[in-house]
């Protein structure tokens, strides 16, 4: 009777114990299944964007969860600009397929930009294409600010350009250019710089051909009459609605300046002139000095010459004594002569 109760025992301790293992690897499996399923819950919301889905759902983007999401996720595209841009179009009713917009976000494009601009434009009823903004956008400009532009125009105000009327007066003036964006030429076409450098060369022209300053200041609007009919938005990407004149300010007198520094210009080459025709009066006067004192010495060696002339003259016989002194009667009358004309005392002279 003892050994059955101890055998009992036995029997019983090892049913518990296989009990407790169960127990102990069914808790255990449950903790690392716990885990395991929160790895894979964390990578299906981690790659399917289940929220995005039922966002673009309840707004009427019907997208497929698999083939549109996930194969944004795997194609390396970000849904969430996508389904965006796709909500937003859907709401103000226009057609977008979610394809272009990868393709564009692909590119390089931005396509918040693109959606608004194209949503602005069906609301203000522009004729613009989803490639044609595409097409704006990708060239490095604002699309929605192109739309902006095209519905609200634009003032474009230029620097203070001078001007030369034919009266020789200068003038100033600042014009104000209303343009309107151009979306059939604003791919290609030149920008605000080119617009500023026509209006300007415009009023430069039409101030330069007039003939006084008073004219323009009196009718200003012809500046912008003239300017206008000229057709400076030719191959920009705007559309130029008016110029007006601003302001208009008078400078210098710019023909008086001219004719002030042409006067001393003028003044200077004649002095130089005359200095050029004194220094060549100078050189002539030193070579008549010179010539004259070469026949001054030419003169004093004749005189010299005279009176060994004299007394060959009377050793030979050919002049008498009488003769030489009628001659020094001659000298003397004629010595005293030029002193008393001169203003000299007469000194006596001897032989």
């Amino acid at each position: 009777m003892g050994s059955y109760k101890s055998r009992s025992i036995f029997v019983c301790s090892q049913n518990l114990g296989t009990t407790m293992d169960i127990e102990n690897f069914i808790s255990a499996f449950g903790v690392f299944g716990v885990i395991v399923l929160l790895l894979i819950a964390a990578l299906f919301f981690r790659y399917v964007p289940v929220g995005l889905w039922v966002t673009a759902f309840f707004s009427g983007v019907h997208l497929k969860l698999i083939r549109d999401l996930v194969g944004m996720r795997l194609r390396k595209v970000p849904p969430h600009p996508i389904v965006r841009g796709l909500i937003t179009a859907h709401k103000a009713g226009v057609e977008v397929s979610p394809e272009k917009l990868e393709a564009h976000y692909l590119a390089g494009g931005n396509i918040n930009s693109v959606v608004n601009a194209l949503v602005s434009a069906d609301k203000a009823r522009i004729d613009l294409s989803f490639e044609r903004a595409t097409a704006i956008d990708l060239a490095g400009r604002d699309v929605f600010q192109a739309i902006q532009v095209s519905v609200t125009p634009k003032v474009i105000e230029t620097p203070a350009i001078a001007a030369v009327a034919k009266d020789g007066i200068q003038l100033r003036a600042i014009a104000r250019v209303t343009v309107r964006a151009n979306m059939e030429r604003f791919v290609g076409g030149a920008g605000e710089e080119t617009i500023i450098a026509r209006v300007g060369e415009g009023i430069v022209s039409t101030i330069g051909s007039s003939d006084s300053h008073k004219e323009v200041l009196e009718n200003p609007d012809k500046i912008s009459q003239v300017v206008l009919a000229k057709g400076l938005d030719a191959g920009t990407a705007f559309e130029i609605l008016s110029i007006d004149i601003a302001d208009v300010d008078i400078g210098e007198n710019i023909g008086a300046k001219l004719q002030t520094d042409q006067a001393e210009a003028d003044l200077k080459i004649g002095r130089a002139r005359a200095e050029e025709r004194r220094a060549a009066a100078v050189a002539l006067e030193q070579e008549m000095r010179a010539q004259v004192a070469e026949q001054q010495a030419k003169l004093v060696a004749a005189e010299a010459e005279v009176p060994r002339a004299i007394a060959a003259a009377l050793q030979s016989g050919h002049l008498g004594f009488m003769d030489y002194y009628n001659l020094k009667n001659l000298q003397a009358d004629t010595k005293m002569r030029d002193s008393i004309g001169s203003g000299f005392d007469i000194s006596p002279t001897t032989d």
